[in-house]
């Protein structure tokens, strides 16, 4: 069994319960015209956060696995420019375009996280907020257990 099977397990299940929301996503109002920053976010907003987190954790974790010493200094804040910039642009988009681009950054995210042995899942990073954090840890928090929360959002936002 690969190393990070569990995880990327979740990663999919978590895919499967955004798919079987997509009617409604489809039937809801396009977003508000003010910007996603100080309320919360509907499902099209969600969505485009999804597609812009996915690559952005993995590319984070590549870099710790390549880094040539532990502790590299990773990760965001919630206030990130790029990444409330990138919600504002994309919320817009059609919800065919957030879906398909939910698959291509899934499944590239989770073939990659299947070709990772034990040693590269115990390198080390190092977030500001949260401390010392192995690939594991990262894996399980902010792409695993942070598309789950997403999931539980997105669809208390469409009741």
């Amino acid at each position: 069994m690969a190393t990070l099977y569990p995880e990327v397990e979740r990663l999919r299940v978590a895919r499967d319960r955004l798919v079987r929301l997509r009617s409604k996503v489809e039937m809801s109002p396009p977003p508000p015209e003010d910007l996603p920053r100080s309320r919360e976010w509907v499902a099209r907003e969600t969505l485009a956060h999804i597609d812009e987190m996915l690559p952005y954790w993995m590319g984070e974790i590549e870099r710790i696995i390549a880094a040539p010493a532990e502790q590299v200094p990773f990760g965001r804040v919630p206030s990130d420019l790029i990444r409330l910039l990138t919600v504002d642009r994309d919320r817009s988009l059609p919800v065919s375009e957030l879906y398909a681009r939910l698959d291509f950054h899934l499944e590239r995210v989770v073939r990659r996280l299947l070709e990772l042995d034990d040693r590269q899942c115990a390198r080390r990073g190092y977030d500001r907020k949260r401390g010392d954090m192995t690939i594991r840890q990262i894996v399980d928090e902010m792409l695993a257990g942070h598309i789950e929360a997403h999931c539980t959002q997105m669809a208390a936002s469409l009741e």
